[in-house]
């Protein structure tokens, strides 16, 4: 009588499924080192598309097929956080940056800016904001190839339903509101709002802005 029959198929699928697995592996680090090298690609194309936008004062798209463009920069010194802003904050322009509502006002024009941006990337720093806390807003000069620049203190750090849109009504003051999800981290729910709300202030000379001691 064969005994190995058995064993022999117990084997072979157990060497199947290891197979199988290391397979399974791979293709997950493949496309995890895909998306890497194309969100890299992305965000060179991006800051490439500013500097265009410093040169010729014209929007210019990062890649052809692309339904936003750069518009400014923002900077958050104490948190050594310095990421472009896009514009219109539809859900494929979040995937590459922090964006500006359509609907909220200019970089640099009185009003209320508001940037939006995903919880578990451009947006993660937000938590690490304490009041007090200098930001900028960098946008093309009216002439020349360079940025004008807004200074902004943190005023308020809120945690709203979503339902409360207050904080996105218009303003004849010049402000900056940020906005994300909350709690931060990759929580599968997300169901309020964070926000920073902050006011104008005065830059140095220099630019810089108090860093943290």
């Amino acid at each position: 009588m064969n005994t190995r029959g058995p064993r022999s198929r117990s084997a072979r699928g157990l060497q199947a499924l290891t197979w199988l697995l290391l397979l399974t592996g791979g293709l997950l680090a493949l496309r995890a080192s895909y998306l890497h090298a194309k969100a890299a690609l992305a965000a060179h194309l991006i800051r490439h598309a500013w500097a265009s936008t410093l040169v010729t004062h014209q929007a210019a798209r990062p890649w052809p097929w692309a339904d936003t463009h750069p518009i400014g920069r923002l900077v958050i010194p104490a948190l050594r956080y310095d990421e472009v802003i896009l514009d219109n904050s539809s859900p494929r322009t979040l995937a590459f940056g922090p964006a500006r509502l359509a609907s909220s006002a200019t970089l640099g024009q009185p009003g209320n800016v508001v940037l939006a941006g995903h919880r578990t990337n451009w947006f993660a720093p937000l938590e690490q904001l304490r009041l007090g806390d200098r930001l900028e807003l960098h946008f093309a000069a009216q002439a020349g190839a360079w940025e004008e620049r807004r200074g902004y203190r943190v005023t308020a750090l809120r945690v709203v339903a979503p339902e409360d849109a207050s904080w996105l009504q218009p303003s004849v003051a010049e402000r900056l509101t940020l906005v994300t999800c909350y709690p931060f981290g990759r929580a599968a729910h997300s169901p309020q709002r964070y926000v920073v709300l902050a006011t104008p202030v005065a830059l140095t000379v220099d630019g810089e802005h108090g860093q943290r001691g």
